[in-house]
């Protein structure tokens, strides 16, 4: 295959991404959050334990002052709070207070709900796997590229 015909496919793929983020953004901005905002907000409800900022900094690929802020911004609505780490008192564990989940409760549970919905009209598990293997292999290859840069 030719760089130009896999440009073509690059430009295909980064569309969709696109729509996806996409989708993200409008469910955020309905609940006047930012796209960050609404991520932060899925890692620590799915985190039922809470979560160190360290871990979602990992898993957005987000720098510490990004997720910092935002944890901050939380903090003042009162939606989290912050609570030393047993093992490492360095280390805060971030959970939702009873305000923040009640908050939370009507946002990422739906949003949840739709990304199943979607996922699971791909019918066959086959599918499902296939799309989440690929899509592993060009992260972990796009990001290898993206490091090799100067």
């Amino acid at each position: 295959m030719t760089r130009e015909e896999v440009r073509v496919y690059v430009n295909q793929y980064c569309h969709l991404r696109d729509i996806q983020y996409a989708a993200y953004t409008q469910c955020a901005r309905k609940h006047n959050l930012t796209t960050n905002e609404l991520f932060v907000l899925d890692i620590i409800w799915f985190a039922r334990g809470g979560c160190s900022q360290t871990y979602i900094c990992e898993r957005m690929s987000a720098t510490k002052q990004t997720i910092s802020a935002i944890v901050k911004k939380f903090l003042k609505l009162g939606f989290v709070s912050l609570q030393e780490e047993e093992k490492d008192r360095r280390n805060k564990i971030i959970r939702f207070t009873k305000a923040g989940r009640d908050y939370v409760e009507k946002i990422i549970p739906p949003a949840a709900k739709a990304e199943i919905d979607a996922m699971a009209e791909l019918a066959e598990n086959e599918n499902i796997a296939e799309l989440v293997r690929l899509t592993a292999l060009f992260s972990g290859l796009m990001k290898k590229k993206f490091d090799e840069l100067n």
